[in-house]
């Protein structure tokens, strides 16, 4: 057993909300690698509380993102990730929970379908082996993170595989359709033919796990219904699951409407990329109201996946770093622009004074 002591980092070459992140959204990076630790920031410290060994770890890594920092002059939740997990061990991971690069056996833990020809469906990554346990535990589920990180695709093979095991009756896909606005009358064609461009990456995932002419059949016969997100208006969804993809492009009144379709026997998962909203600017996005006014809800799941998670080209991850950059430095800009606004002029009175 060992005994609980305390380390304290000083933050002196800085300003320490860039190291912390806004909203402390580093720290809570720290705070999930690190569980058994009490982390806490404060004025320019960081203190970390607890066992000796795991604080010898977390320091080491601690001044890895403070070399970071020095080096480049800004950190993101990204490359917070990033640097605490390090590329090896996350391509060790991934390699391991495939089974293929080294030549070694499958875990069946992490197979969730087996799709035609043999293809296995599974949970590549840490977090998304996390999003498979979060959706076992939970009715509801937000997974959150850029693309190419395996949100869409696993929450699709966890539909797929609970209607293989009759878990449930059907399958609602969905998503919004605001590249068309959702008013889809003046394109042509009939309505398949209007929204299927909208929804075709969520055909491609299913195209993967069921063989084509049972999926087919699925479609014809309502087993498996794949709609934009303003038909889910006025429907009670249950014995089903149920997946809105690209949440972060529904409107707060979307987001209510769709959540509040669930029946007593239906599951829900939620994913979208908050940096990625195309609504218009006066519409905020319902998935970031959701994230802040849902997440202490028992029943409601969330996870958040990162770059680390990406399962594309090696280039997707870089790509992602580097638009993460800007958004921080948007970020910055913007802190800078009301910490200056907030600023008394020449001719203002301060508070608590009064003119004579």
């Amino acid at each position: 057993m060992f005994e609980a002591i305390k380390i304290v980092i000083t933050i002196d070459f800085a300003n320490v909300v860039d190291f912390f992140g806004v909203n402390d959204a580093n720290l809570d990076v720290i705070r999930r690698n690190f569980p058994e630790l009490k982390v806490v920031g404060r004025n320019n410290e960081l203190k970390l509380i607890g066992p000796d060994p795991l604080l010898l770890q977390a320091g080491e890594k601690i001044n890895k993102l403070l070399s970071h920092y020095r080096e480049h002059g800004i950190l993101t939740p990204t490359e917070v990730e990033y640097l605490l997990n390090g590329e090896a061990a996350r391509e060790a991971s991934v390699a391991k929970n495939s089974g293929i690069a080294q030549g070694g056996p499958v875990d069946g833990k992490d197979v969730l379908v087996f799709g035609p020809g043999g293809l296995l469906v599974r949970a590549r990554t840490p977090n998304q082996r996390k999003l498979v346990e979060t959706c076992d535990k939970n009715d509801i589920v937000f997974a959150i993170g850029p693309a190419g990180t395996g949100k869409t695709y696993t929450a699709v093979a966890l539909a797929v595989r609970a209607l293989k095991n009759k878990e449930i009756r059907r399958i609602i896909l969905t998503r919004p359709a605001v590249e068309a606005g959702e008013k889809l009358g003046f394109l042509p064609g009939d309505l398949k033919e209007k929204i299927d461009p909208y929804l075709r990456p969520l055909y491609d995932a299913l195209f993967d796990m069921i063989p084509g002419e049972k999926l087919r059949t699925f479609i014809e016969n309502g087993v498996i219904e794949v709609a934009p997100l303003a038909f889910m208006r006025g429907r009670t969804l249950d014995h089903a699951y149920v997946i809105l993809d690209e949440a972060q492009n529904a409107t707060e009144s979307q987001l209510k409407m769709f959540l509040t379709r669930m029946g007593p026997s239906a599951k829900m998962i939620v994913t979208g990329d908050t940096s990625q909203v195309d609504l218009p600017r006066n519409q905020p996005s319902g998935l970031i109201q959701a994230t802040r006014i849902l997440k202490n809800i028992d029943g409601i799941g969330f996870v958040h996946l990162d770059a680390t998670d990406v399962v594309r080209h090696r280039l997707v991850r870089d790509i992602i770093f580097a638009y993460d950059r800007v958004t921080a430095e948007k970020e910055k800009a913007a802190q800078r622009r009301q910490d200056e606004e907030r600023k008394p002029g020449p001719g203002d009175i301060p508070s608590g004074s009064s003119a004579v």
